[in-house]
């Protein structure tokens, strides 16, 4: 096994440490969810860390692994979707963003950046979710999906309790319950959650509390 190869490996495994992050599709959205615990080895080193960022008014994305690697591929990706839209007078669809996504990642494929991307939103084909490695392996999830530490933990509470059919208050609570769980047995996972509810006519971030609080978000933007 070449070196190039045992490095990939040990890319996979730090990304794997120290996040949350969930996504599913309901009847009428898209609900993204992470915690905001930034951990540096067994320190924790942030507990405001924000890990979902608006790309377009309709498209959101998750970060697990890297800050700085993620931080820069969110500017890359929103600088290329505003410039899209003003060659063309239309916005990117989530298809597109994330294609473009893993081209620019499978292109640095040798030189990684150390993430798991989960880009999600709404378009003219309705909504969608699309996982990005850090390879540029993108694949489009039909109904749920989780990254990072906690995502074992993420996926047991999703496959059990999601149905297609979902409202959107159905959907934010599942997708709080499941990074609650996850954080209650992941120690890189922690503090308040983020939630990103994204429908045709609408966008909305909010905060909910971490384990200590009700589950009654408050919505920030």
């Amino acid at each position: 096994m070449t070196l190039w190869v045992f490095q990939m490996l040990d890319i996979s495994e730090q990304i794997m440490k120290g996040t949350t992050t969930v996504g599913l599709i309901f009847k009428d959205g898209v609900v993204l969810a992470t915690e905001m615990r930034a951990t540096m080895g067994n320190l924790i080193a942030s507990k405001r860390a924000k890990k979902i960022y608006k790309i377009t008014p309709r498209i959101a994305m998750t970060t697990a692994g890297g800050v700085g690697d993620a931080q820069q591929l969110v500017r890359i990706i929103q600088v290329e979707c505003s410039l899209y839209e003003m060659r063309r007078g239309k916005t990117m669809s989530v298809g597109a963003a994330s294609t473009l996504l893993s081209n620019y990642l499978n292109q640095n494929r040798y030189y990684p950046y150390y993430v798991q991307l989960l880009m999600g939103g709404f378009d003219d084909d309705g909504p969608s979710v699309y996982s990005v490695d850090a390879l540029g392996g993108v694949s489009r999830e039909d109904e749920i999906v989780a990254t990072g530490s906690g995502s074992p933990i993420a996926y047991g509470v999703l496959e059990d309790q999601f149905r297609p059919d979902m409202s959107e208050g159905e959907a934010k609570d599942l997708a709080i319950r499941a990074v609650r769980s996850a954080m209650r047995r992941d120690a890189g996972s922690g503090e308040d959650i983020m939630v990103v509810v994204i429908m045709k006519d609408k966008y909305e971030e909010s905060t909910v509390g971490g384990l200590q609080a009700p589950s009654a978000a408050r919505q920030t933007t």
